[in-house]
């Protein structure tokens, strides 16, 4: 592996140089064979698996890398944090992939830094595990999502609410850049390192800018607008609750990152919360959209800095794009929608039908992957057709007339709403038993029968069937916690 670091390029205000702490006892706990092939790591490397325990719990430095902890502020839930930073993680570098992008190499729970304030900076084994395998789902599922090289266990413990194993999670992303990142030089004033950070944004995630004419910065945030709104959709398809939707964990990318509080929702409800800290629902599945629009706006306050206010044109043009943002959301869901129940094309009354369809999943309790699965079995298994006929009554035989009056084969309708309903989604009680297996055994067990499935959402094999059982209360009383 070869690193870099353009970020530090930027200059010193934008990092604090950290070495991370080194760990008494590494050992390789999880790898990820295909993506250590995008990474372009060579083979020799991997067969040597307790090199690889040492350069991924950060004992050892390859050449190029300089660790640095990331500078960057946050809106928490609602309340301004001036600094808050990698308290827990560094910055190894950037590598090339197969596909020539750059992309970060981040080591999580590696020791504390300059922002760790009264942390340990290290990461417990479950947490790190989790983020491994939900990674791994949500990118299987079609969601935009940074991805996990490896967990290293570190033969220490950690005290949370008890003595816990450790351990250190590699953390790939095409960038750590957050809404938080230019928030912490906007609030400080700096508009000279705010817009070393746009051009850099944009030369790293949006290089078409520089093709198109218009103000770059305007360019910035309608792309940014773009792929939020594109993350969330995808996460709303599958019933992905991020559960900490702070402006930190809000990346520039529109990649999903920071997989701690997060859950998947079993029966439909827009109010669903499993957040144990998010006591007032502000980031409820159904909220998400709603707060996404939030951190586009402290996003958008952090460029007005940078913006000649009394431009009347440039400001109509974001006063556009941000009083916009809930059409283009609202056109992207229901496109999303659309396809999960088979709409080829966009007829007067679906958003009407939509809206019916949900409020009937919430009344009745329904499960939400089973209940788009059963939709999507319907069109060629009776027994599906039957029980949603019963659970849906009058919406069901409205959705099948809809249907069968496309000019295209059911078959055909078929597999095009597989492309969007998966059959099996990472419950949270099957997560649950996984972690906990990891931690009793110290093996990596579980964790590879599990990602061996849900790194086959859309296809049932024999081992799928296993995983699809709901919990015995609904979640009811499930709670996800941070971690920290």
């Amino acid at each position: 592996m070869k690193f870099s670091n353009t970020y530090i390029l930027l200059g010193e205000s934008f990092y604090q140089k950290s070495q991370p702490t080194a760990v008494a006892a590494p050992e390789l706990f999880l790898w990820n064979d295909d993506l250590a092939q995008q990474l372009q790591i060579p083979a020799q490397m991997q067969e040597d698996t307790q090199r690889l325990a040492e350069i991924f719990s950060g004992n050892v430095l390859l050449e190029g890398s300089e660790p640095i902890a990331c500078a960057y502020s946050g809106h928490q839930f609602g309340q301004f944090n001036p600094q808050l930073g990698d308290g827990r993680a560094h910055l190894l570098g950037e590598v090339i992939d197969v596909d020539g992008q750059r992309v970060d190499v981040q080591l999580k729970g590696s020791g504390r830094s300059a922002f760790s304030r009264n942390g340990d900076g290290r990461c417990a084994l479950k947490p790190a595990v989790r983020e491994f395998i939900m990674s791994e789902a949500v990118k299987a599922l079609g969601v935009p999502t940074t991805q996990c090289l490896a967990v290293v266990t570190t033969g220490e413990k950690i005290l949370r609410q008890y003595a816990q194993p450790g351990a250190v999670v590699t953390r790939i992303a095409s960038s750590h850049i957050r809404v938080g990142t230019f928030a912490f030089f906007a609030a400080r004033g700096d508009t000279e390192s705010l817009q070393a950070l746009c051009e850099y944004t944009i030369d790293k995630h949006y290089p078409e800018i520089r093709t198109l004419s218009g103000n770059p910065l305007v360019l910035l945030l309608d792309k940014v607008i773009e792929k939020q709104i594109e993350l969330i959709v995808q996460w709303m398809r599958v019933g992905f609750i991020h559960g900490v939707m702070n402006t930190d964990n809000c990346a520039i990318s529109g990649e999903t990152i920071d997989f701690g509080p997060c859950a998947m929702m079993g029966v439909y409800d827009p109010a669903t919360v499993y957040s144990s800290i998010d006591h007032q629902g502000r980031y409820a599945f159904g909220n998400q959209a709603q707060i996404t629009h939030w951190n586009i706006c402290r996003f958008t306050e952090c460029l007005l800095a940078l913006i000649d206010q009394e431009d009347t044109g440039l400001m109509d043009q974001i006063n556009d794009l941000i009083s916009g943002f809930t059409e283009r959301f609202e056109q992207a869901h229901h496109s999303m929608m659309a396809k999960k129940l088979g709409f080829l094309k966009q007829d007067a009354g679906d958003d009407e039908f939509i809206s019916a369809l949900l409020k009937q999943l919430t009344k009745q309790k329904m499960d939400y992957t089973i209940s788009f699965d059963l939709l999507t079995r319907s069109l060629s298994c009776d027994a599906a057709a039957a029980t949603l006929a019963k659970q849906l009554g009058e919406l069901f035989t409205q959705w099948q007339k809809r249907v069968k009056q496309q000019d295209v084969s059911l078959g055909q309708i078929q597999s095009l709403m597989r492309l969007s309903n998966p059959v099996v989604i990472p419950r949270n009680h099957h997560i649950e038993a996984v972690l906990k297996a990891c931690e009793e055994s110290g093996q990596p067990t579980a964790a590879l029968a599990i990602l061996d499935v849900l790194r086959q959402p859309y296809v049932e094999t024999e081992k799928t069937a296993f995983y699809q059982t709901v919990a015995v209360d609904g979640d009811e009383n499930y709670q996800t916690f941070c971690g920290t």
